[in-house]
């Protein structure tokens, strides 16, 4: 059998095996005399301000190698960036005994970056050198001299400036109050409360008269008051209401049919616990029952499409309160004259939602004498001036002068009480009555 050729290996650490040798392959198949992959690369020392380091025994892969290089980079920056050699000997003996070079790698120290400050530079330096300064003296304290408040009085008083404020900062955080699109949400309301608006259809019924239609109104907001139902399914309920009867004719004896059905799917829309059929059943004195009630109910909806998402007054009453910084007693009368508006059906036929609304705040404010009596805030987020308002005002205080007269006392009686701040008993707007 033929013998192979031996090539000695060379110990770890870099000084060749004295007395040992490894019987290695000639054709060189083994992978451990693949020098030129650089798989078996040993370090004998790293040289730092002549201080040999301890040898590496480890086999050099790429990975290893650079992190040495990273090490001594750093090293070398550590130590006033001198520059710093590694000697790195590739460990391995070609056929024949040839043994490769070392290999020196010279490790230079990164330049230090110089910045050149151009003219361009230098005028962006000193715009940033003033803006710091301005800066620093706006965060002193101001000092409003008499003179400033004198002169922001004037302004305002010949209404050469406009404080509309900004009634969503303190909401800004909250994600309920959809602050981002809020305004958006009421622009849209302003073009679904034309497209939803009803006509006047009184002319059409044969049975049924104004006077019948405000004694429905006010066994309804009794019965609402009793359930202790949410105000949105109180202006659901009329509204509903009004919209059925505007599309069919409707006998006088099913009317009271029409309103309870007609709460009875305000609640089913509004509430999170609704009254059943047979507390309706109960509540009209057993006048109807249930199968008259679901048979109404299925009418209705067909009726109106089943379409029942449509602004009321209290969709925008709730946004023209919080631009009123409305206190309790305040929203207790502005819910005042928004009820006896329901009550009368000239005035819903005549005005649209958001008109009656404003005009509840504003007859508000001229009841209980508050002081301006319409702000540049609410003028921007109703849409009215005050003179645009004027007409429905005067009606709703009238209404309110004549709230303890008469057999429809239900909501005079509702905000007489302590509990709505007896706001009831106020005594009218005199004054905007007398203005022409």
């Amino acid at each position: 059998m033929a013998s192979r050729a031996i090539v000695p290996q060379q110990q770890r650490g870099g000084a060749a095996a004295v007395g040992k040798q490894k019987a290695v392959p000639a054709d060189g198949n083994n992978r451990r005399a693949l020098g030129d992959i650089g798989n078996l690369v040993n370090v004998r020392g790293t040289a730092i301000e002549g201080k040999p380091q301890q040898q590496i025994t480890r086999p050099i892969t790429r990975s290893f190698c650079a992190q040495l290089l990273a090490n001594a980079q750093a090293a070398a920056a550590a130590n006033n960036k001198k520059s710093v050699a590694v000697v790195a000997d590739v460990g391995v003996k070609a056929k024949g005994g040839a043994k490769v070079a070392k290999q020196k790698v010279t490790v230079k120290p990164k330049p230090e970056k110089v910045i050149e400050i151009s003219p361009d530079t230098e005028e962006e330096a000193k715009k940033f050198e003033n803006k710091t300064k301005l800066h620093e003296g706006s965060s002193r304290k101001k000092v409003v001299t008499l003179t400033s408040i004198l002169t922001a009085r004037s302004k305002v008083a010949c209404g050469l400036t406009t404080r509309v404020t900004d009634i969503d900062a303190a909401d800004a955080e909250d994600q309920l109050a959809v602050v981002d699109y809020v305004e958006d949400i009421y622009k849209f309301y302003r073009l679904a409360e034309t497209a939803s608006r009803v006509h006047d259809y009184m002319d059409t019924q044969v049975e049924i008269n104004e006077k019948m239609r405000s004694i429905l109104v006010d066994w309804l907001i009794e019965v609402h008051k009793k359930f202790e139902l949410m105000p949105e399914t109180l202006y659901l309920t009329i509204h509903i209401v009004d919209r059925y009867l505007s599309m069919k004719t409707v006998l006088r004896r099913e009317l009271q049919l029409v309103g309870m059905t007609a709460m009875l799917i305000a609640c089913k829309y509004e509430e999170i616990w609704a009254p059943e059929v047979n507390d309706f059943i109960c509540i009209s004195d057993r006048a109807y029952n249930r199968e008259q009630i679901l048979g109404m109910e299925k009418s209705i909806l067909n009726k109106l499409e089943w379409s029942l998402t449509f602004p009321t007054q209290y969709q925008f009453l709730v946004r023209f309160l919080k631009a009123a910084a409305a206190s309790q007693q305040m929203e207790n009368m502005v819910c005042f004259y928004a009820e006896l508006a329901l009550m009368q059906y000239s005035t819903i036929i005549m005005y649209c939602p958001s008109m009656v609304a404003a005009s509840a705040v504003y007859a508000a404010h001229c009841t209980l004498k508050k002081t301006p009596s319409w702000s540049e805030t609410l003028k921007h987020h109703t849409g009215f001036s005050e003179p645009q308002l004027m007409d429905c005002a005067k009606t709703l205080v009238k209404f309110h002068s004549l709230g303890g007269e008469g057999k429809l006392k239900v909501v005079y009686r509702k905000y007489s009480c302590p509990q709505r701040g007896a706001v009831a008993l106020h005594p009218p707007a005199e004054k905007l009555l007398e203005r022409s």
